[in-house]
């Protein structure tokens, strides 16, 4: 590959595609999958007590961070704001980065840079790239599959194997519930960590470990547990937070190296709080002690059927091991998976049953979708078994099949899907109910523990738990009773649990607050059916930055 004539000077833009997302457009938006990952995929059932929030695209956040040359990240603009970045600056180099459903938008990126900035080269990264000859559908100088950060600085003439350096991320913006956004305060958001990328376990499905490699693959951006806490330790420092989102696709999958930063965590006194993504497998080689003076409050973990073929599950009671989790104060963010090879209209109900039987505080539904890239897809496209009439817009697992099933139309392939997400909601409640009842449980188990680091994290905890929380949940108590009043009456018992244990604290708070709180809550559920939707504010990060 040839360098960029300019090398580290040359000046550049790395966009996320234009906005808006909630919507249908002749661009590939779709109103049902908006820029909001929870409501998108785990909440959406849940109306006003839908978990609504944004996160930042960090892949070109990183990029950005790694390279000596000025450059822009654009994040979130709209066709207009793009248009005006590339007016009122002289760009050498573009990149614009993407998922699957948004091919339309990098189309007309591409058209509109060509016009406005007939020099630029443009280069096309992000999960997008994984389209079979796309080279064919887009005007790019350059489309790039994989980790960008290396690529980007041999295109540059920089060492591709320099130490990376990880930005300050804050994982989410915008949070939302109940009516009410909350207020963005300097550490009031955990700081979003991307110890690696991929994962070795290489599930047939999964988009991201087949862009990373695939099987048996991955890219560790930080090897070892030291360079991870000094990563987290500048992220404290910059961003005042102690809770942590490890963007790692498998993060207790490396077992030295997260024992190795809960040595110097203890060391160091650390009462950081780690939310993380692990496989069923992969938690087992840990003890619940183990787990819990990592710091490990909250587990995202597929629990895909237990009649599936993935290793990752074999030997694995899914729901003991959720109810163990969460007796130890860890929530739990349970992945199932709707439409797998073996489901038949005679036995999905079931699998969803059970999978809602776990009990998880979050549940995501997904449907089974060879995406391009992934052996599946492959393997599909080899028995021809994908369907040619599919937009890339609709391929993304939150809408019908892109495929042939042998038992499943695509109809009912989404019939099913939203009655999974409905009967989850419906059977254990609104998922902030189930996360106050999994802290209450930390914090009676551990309140006394010997390791101060872990009584002073579910102390943090509580604190919420007697106050916001408890008010939440009287909200909730008497707006579940449309929908399972059995349900409401077990909200109630859980805030007189938590009033019993703090009298004083959540009962004023419930009493004072909880009344404006419901109004909120019954104006958002109004707005919803009116059709409101949500979209994320644009961010400029200039670094590296002089006017031209």
């Amino acid at each position: 590959m040839e360098t960029h004539p300019k090398g580290t000077h040359a000046r550049i833009l790395l966009s996320s595609v234009f906005g808006p997302y909630a919507q249908d457009d002749k661009f590939g938006s779709r109103a049902i999958n908006p820029m909001e990952l929870y409501h998108n995929q785990v909440t959406r059932a849940q109306g006003a007590f839908s978990l609504r929030m944004f996160h930042r695209s960090w892949g070109i956040m990183l990029i950005q961070a790694n390279i000596s040359a000025p450059c822009t990240v654009l994040d979130f603009p709209t066709r207009t704001r793009f248009a005006r970045e590339l007016t009122k600056h002289q760009y050498d180099i573009i990149g614009i980065s993407s998922i699957i459903p948004n091919v339309g938008k990098v189309r007309d990126m591409c058209r509109m840079v060509r016009e406005i900035s007939p020099g630029s080269v443009i280069i096309v990264g992000g999960h997008v790239a994984a389209i079979p000859d796309l080279d064919k559908m887009i005007d790019a100088d350059y489309i790039v599959r994989g980790e960008g950060i290396s690529w980007m600085r041999r295109y540059l003439g920089e060492d591709d194997q320099a130490p990376i350096r990880h930005p300050a991320i804050v994982s989410g913006w915008r949070t939302r519930m109940m009516g009410l956004r909350l207020l963005q305060r300097k550490g009031g958001t955990a700081a979003a960590i991307i110890p690696s990328v991929g994962c070795p376990m290489g599930c047939n499905f999964c988009t991201t470990s087949a862009f990373f490699g695939g099987k048996g693959k991955f890219v560790d951006f930080f090897k070892t547990g030291d360079e991870l806490f000094e990563v987290m330790r500048q992220a404290e420092s910059e961003l005042k937070v102690q809770s942590f989102f490890m963007m790692d696709e498998n993060f207790l999958l490396h077992r030295a190296r997260a024992m190795q930063l809960l040595d110097r965590m203890k060391r160091e006194g650390k009462s950081w709080e780690l939310a993380i993504f692990a496989s069923a497998n992969a938690i087992r080689k840990y003890s619940m002690q183990e787990l819990v003076e990592l710091g490990v409050s909250w587990v995202w973990m597929g629990l895909e059927s237990p009649n599936s073929r993935y290793s990752k599950l074999h030997g694995i009671d899914g729901r003991q091991l959720t109810r163990e989790l969460r007796e130890h104060g860890i929530r739990v963010q349970g992945s199932t998976i709707i439409g797998l090879e073996h489901h038949t209209r005679d036995n999905i109900v079931s699998e969803i049953e059970s999978a809602v039987a776990c009990e998880a505080d979050f549940h995501q539904f997904m449907l089974y979708t060879p995406v391009p890239g992934t052996p599946l897809y492959e393997e599909m496209a080899d028995q021809r078994r994908i369907l040619t009439d599919v937009d890339f817009a609709d391929i993304h697992g939150q809408y019908k099949f892109n495929f042939q099933h042998d038992a499943i139309s695509g109809d009912d392939s989404k019939r099913f899907l939203d009655w999974a997400f409905w009967r989850d909601f419906e059977r254990n409640g609104p998922s902030l109910y189930r996360m106050c009842r999994t802290l209450l449980q930390g914090w009676r188990r551990y309140q006394d523990y010997p390791d101060l680091r872990v009584r002073e994290r579910f102390e943090r905890s509580v604190k919420k738990l007697k106050s916001a929380y408890n008010v939440a949940l009287w909200v909730m108590e008497r707006e579940f009773k449309k929908v399972n009043r059995s349900g409401s009456e077990q909200i109630h018992k859980l805030r007189r649990e938590i009033e019993n244990e703090f009298p004083v604290a959540a009962r004023l708070t419930a009493e004072i607050l909880g009344p404006p709180l419901l109004w909120l809550a019954r104006r958002e559920e109004k707005r919803l059916a009116a059709g409101c939707t949500y979209e994320p504010p644009t961010f400029v990060d200039r670094r590296n930055w002089t006017s031209a």
